[in-house]
């Protein structure tokens, strides 16, 4: 009978040893997870891709949840029409320099003529000077250089307002063929950032036009989630302070990152429409976004808790 007593009180002892011990346990884990200070849902930003030409697509290498760079070409939109107006607009600039005026050798004449007229005046100078001829035929001579002197500048304003005009018309042409390259050059559907297509709203073969969406990507390494916090903890959160933020992983596991606080916004608004209880919806709070480098783990939508160190 006193054997079965003590087996009793040993057993009785355990199993209070065991309890304290499981207290103590959680109460350990209690101090060891501190409360968070906000909630919210983790974000990323969105770029919604749309086609800046017209056209058939003719490729598409775009598959949701791939991960592509930025200026990686992903698309190729037809770029035939733009290419025959490209052509002819390359006809159009030889026709134009065709037309060009060819200015020295066509004041050429003149000026050889106007040579000769100085050569001849100095000659009936000499002969003037020696009594062998008259002053009216030294007059005569002097009005022709002037009257050649009037057609060669009269020959170079024609030309060269000719060309001036040929010039405007070819610059005008290379402003229109650089259109045509930019044209072609946007049918090259490329990646704007570097991150993961979310969702894609066109297939190959299907028309393109301008402002259609093509497909919509995210950086997902670089991502933040949006809390909010009460007026009182307002003056405790400042631009770039540490923040711990944790989701709840796998398996129980919690998973931690480190963030910093990249917005602050400086109007106040009521609770958002998410909390449904009477009393949290008349509360004034502040819209606050961390930002933090994602491992994968994190995903748009997902809850999480932050607490601000």
């Amino acid at each position: 009978m006193k054997l079965n007593i003590g087996t009793k009180s040993m057993k009785f002892c355990l199993v209070l040893l065991a309890a304290m011990l499981m207290v103590f346990t959680l109460d350990s884990c209690r101090r060891k997870h501190k409360q968070a200070d906000a909630y919210g849902v983790f974000e990323a930003t969105e770029i919604t891709i749309s086609s800046e030409s017209n056209g058939k697509l003719l490729s598409f290498d775009v598959k949701e949840g791939n991960t592509y760079d930025a200026g990686e070409e992903i698309g190729l939109i037809d770029t035939v029409q733009l290419y025959l107006q490209m052509m002819q607009l390359d006809a159009s600039m030889k026709a134009a320099l065709a037309r060009r005026p060819d200015i020295p050798s066509q004041i050429k004449t003149l000026q050889e003529k106007l040579v000769t007229l100085e050569k001849e005046k100095t000659r009936v100078e000499n002969l003037v000077q020696a009594n062998a001829a008259g002053s009216k035929q030294l007059d005569d001579i002097q009005a022709e250089i002037t009257m050649t002197k009037s057609q060669l500048a009269a020959t170079k304003s024609s030309l060269g307002t000719q060309e001036k005009a040929l010039l405007g018309e070819i610059e005008a042409l290379s402003f229109q063929k650089l259109q045509l390259e930019t044209a072609i050059a946007s049918c090259h559907i490329k990646a704007p950032i570097t991150g993961t297509v979310l969702k894609k709203y066109i297939e190959p073969n299907e028309l393109a036009f301008q402002g259609k969406p093509l497909f919509k990507m995210a950086d997902l390494t670089n991502m933040f989630i949006k809390v909010y916090i009460t007026e009182d903890m307002l003056s405790s959160v400042k631009l770039n302070q540490n923040v711990e933020i944790r989701i709840d992983a796998q398996k129980g596991e919690e998973k931690k990152f480190n963030g910093k606080v990249s917005w602050i916004s400086p109007k106040a608004e009521f609770t958002p429409k998410m909390i449904q209880t009477k009393n949290e919806r008349v509360n004034l709070v502040y819209a606050v976004k961390i930002s933090f480098t994602n491992d994968g783990s994190a995903k748009i939508g997902m809850p999480g808790d932050v607490v601000f160190k």
